[in-house]
């Protein structure tokens, strides 16, 4: 059984054949792109794949054929000719500074006019000059045009995204080097700038209007990930070996969708074979949202608008630092993903979703965290309320929820005023639990705010919250599900169906009625 490439990007290590890893064939789509010179960007989330494909093209163009062997490219590419590269990888450490991005810069130049055997002729602070000597001199000596391979171009934005002027300084600072790529056109064959997110041409990219976009064409949908023909045939010992079932598996961890073929998580492969078939939190585990959730706050997000979400092609695209959607955040950064494409008066409109199971549990979870003051609220009272049919536990579970809410969260803001923050909370409390249940759930005489089902419809709990302003208006949210009859859509399946009414008071901050009621359905015993 062949070795699990876990964490190694570099693309002769994997193909050392004393090593014996496992590799995911990518070169039939490297060999399409580079057949095409010219200027490309791609954007995938973190953990994708991008470092090993960018280092397996790096290992093409230097005409490296014994890497190759037994792979598509072996016997289709001119492996007498050899070009220079220069690669700047962006992805070691957080930069937090310009002084730092400067520091990193004259780091990476070093280490390509080393490897190139080049010496820049200006000064070492001359950053800008100095990468163009090095695409010119590179150039000359090896009398071909130079591959310029750009990996996770994007990170020092990102490390300060919720920063704007910081995170608009480092823009501005790779500006100036991104800018000399336009300006070196004669010299260069191939470009490839790989990262997280896309930032708008006009702020990045000034002058490269030539820059290709395909993170989201069709033929190279599947150019990071692994598809799942992919899987089969190249962890088929594995699969047999931790005796996978198939759907699981997809649910976990398939569901990335980039207009083409679906494709898997690598990340969260490989640490699911190395574990022996265990399914966890692997890729999600190794990030930290935090600035997500963080925006997220200072958005006000509807959380449950997570779950299917409609984004024009023009705001999916690109953002910028003081223009953050928070729908292209997500969705660039791996926690959505595209669902269905619509045409709506000749414009492309995208629904996206979470991509599986890992994501939706675990990112949920996060922010569930993240509102509560006290990150120990038990997980189990709910569980075994819906177990044990308990309604009095199920409100006790309800009632300490919102009660670990720290105050802060409603300093300086009037989200106390609005049920959609109240609904959030559940939400999040609900999906990281794992719990089957539908947010805004449609009847036809309007929407529930939150219906939580059994897998085996043996118990519906049909959920309306409101904000009221005394305690005269109690009562307001059960009667709502009775006037609106919303318990209607499960009587036919449910065995068991409950309404509750949950209200929040301004003053209070906090849950001062909660009413609940059993409803006869066609399945009562």
């Amino acid at each position: 059984m062949k070795k699990l490439p876990l964490g190694i990007q570099t693309f002769a290590k994997i193909r050392d054949t004393e090593e014996n890893y496992v590799y995911v064939d990518k070169t039939k789509l490297a060999l399409e792109l580079i057949n095409n010179s010219g200027y490309y960007f791609l954007s995938r989330p973190r953990r994708f794949g991008k470092s090993l494909f960018l280092d397996t093209l790096k290992a093409i163009f230097e005409g490296r054929k014994e890497l190759f062997s037994g792979l598509y490219i072996e016997d289709k590419w001119d492996w007498s000719r050899q070009y220079p590269v220069i690669k700047l990888s962006f992805g070691a450490g957080l930069v937090r500074s310009q002084k730092d991005l400067d520091n990193s810069l004259l780091w990476l130049i070093d280490e390509n006019q080393e490897r190139l055997g080049l010496q820049c002729k200006y000064y070492k602070e001359d950053i800008k000059n100095c990468f163009l000597d090095l695409i010119k001199q590179a150039y000359q000596k090896y009398q071909q045009q130079v591959v310029i391979l750009v990996d996770e171009y994007d990170k020092p934005i990102l490390d300060n995204i919720t920063d704007t002027d910081f995170a608009t300084q480092m823009r501005d600072g790779l500006k100036h080097i991104y800018s000399v790529i336009k300006d070196s056109d004669p010299y260069i064959k191939f470009v490839l700038l790989t990262g997280v997110s896309k930032f708008s041409k006009v702020s990045l990219f000034s002058g490269l209007n030539n820059l290709k976009d395909i993170s989201l064409v069709k033929d190279y949908a599947t150019i990071c990930g692994y598809t799942h023909a992919d899987v089969l045939q190249s962890f088929h010992a594995h699969l047999l070996n931790a005796d996978v079932n198939l759907e699981q598996l997809r649910n976990w961890y398939n569901g990335y969708h980039f207009l083409g073929e679906g494709v898997y998580n690598p990340y969260d492969i490989l640490l699911f074979f190395d574990n022996h078939g265990e399914y966890r939190n692997y890729w999600i585990d190794t990030g930290n949202p935090s600035f997500l959730i963080e925006i997220l706050r200072k958005k006000v997000f509807f959380i449950p608008d997570l779950d299917n979400l409609s984004i024009s092609e023009a705001d999916l695209g690109s953002f910028d630092v003081d223009d953050i959607k928070i729908e292209t955040l997500l969705f660039q950064a791996g926690y959505l993903t595209i669902k269905e494409v619509k045409t709506i008066f000749n414009q492309r409109v995208y629904q996206l979703s979470y991509p599986n199971l890992e994501v939706r549990s675990a990112l949920n979870d996060i922010i569930f965290k993240y509102l509560l003051s006290d990150h120990s609220i038990a997980k189990l009272p709910l569980f075994n309320a819906i177990l044990e049919r308990d309604m009095e536990q199920f409100e006790n579970a309800v009632y300490e929820l919102f009660a670990s809410i720290p105050y802060n969260n409603y300093v300086n803001n009037d989200i106390q005023n609005y049920e959609g923050y109240y609904a959030s909370v559940m939400y999040s409390y609900l999906a990281g639990l794992g719990i089957q249940f539908i947010a805004e759930d449609v009847t036809h005489k309007g929407r529930i705010d939150i219906t939580i089902a059994t897998p085996d419809m043996s118990q519906v709990y049909v959920i309306e919250f409101k904000v009221i302003d005394k305690e005269k208006h109690k009562g307001n949210a059960i009667t709502q599900i009775k006037q609106q009859k919303y318990y209607e859509k499960y009587q036919a399946t449910a065995k068991l169906l409950y309404i509750v009414g949950i209200e929040f008071c301004k003053m209070d901050k906090n849950i001062c009625g909660f009413e609940w009621e059993q409803v006869v359905t066609d399945n009562s015993a």
